[in-house]
């Protein structure tokens, strides 16, 4: 993947809270899926019950708000459209 290009990734995940060890994503975002497909299809099936702009922002490329854990440390693990994964780790002050 070339940094800084967003337009072939198909799913990545963040980890708020990661301890160095084991990755587990607080937000997961599809941000090549389309109006038939992920978290639009699921938007239709479920609109009295969920909130359509959230929907919509795990299409995007920008996390949703979140507090630091007790770790002060995030992970980002990203697929890009071919299957190659990547992951990113950040320290956060």
């Amino acid at each position: 993947m070339e940094p800084g290009n967003t337009s072939k990734i198909a799913m990545w995940m963040l980890d708020t809270d990661y301890d160095g060890r084991s990755l587990y994503p607080r937000q997961v975002f599809f941000p090549m899926a389309g109006d038939n497909e992920h978290w639009a299809r699921l938007a239709r099936n479920l609109k009295a019950e969920i909130d359509e702009k959230l929907i919509e922002a795990y299409r995007g490329t920008v996390s949703l708000p979140f507090e630091p854990g007790e770790h002060n440390r995030v992970a980002v693990k990203i697929v890009d459209d071919r299957g190659i994964e990547s992951l990113k780790t950040l320290g956060l002050s």
